[in-house]
């Protein structure tokens, strides 16, 4: 089975999966002085990832197409906040009428 793998030109060892590793994980996280938690390394790995592969641009506007909806559509998909307080207030714009004199 190793030789026909090989024959199609395939990697057989760990080489490059362990070089990959290296780049994306070992390079970022070893940089001089940085202290990452889990939860630090988590959120940039995956960024490191879209930027290495070259997946960076199309991601990007799917996380801007995503932040706008959840940042405009979805607030606004009922009408306008302000408004609908000022009509829940009903407000006026015309001035209080005179009492009557008795």
């Amino acid at each position: 089975m190793t030789i026909n793998y090989l024959k199609a030109g395939f990697p057989i060892a760990t080489g490059v999966i362990e070089g990959a590793c290296r780049h994306l994980i070992k390079d970022r996280m070893d940089i001089t002085g940085a202290r990452w938690t889990m939860r630090g390394a988590e959120a940039v790995l995956p960024l490191s990832s879209l930027y290495i592969t070259g997946d960076w641009d199309e991601y990007w506007q799917f996380h801007l197409q995503q932040e706008h909806k959840r940042n405009n559509l979805a607030l606004y998909s009922n009408g306008i906040p302000l408004i609908k307080q000022v009509i829940k207030a009903r407000c006026s714009t015309t001035p209080p009428p005179l009492p009557i004199p008795v």
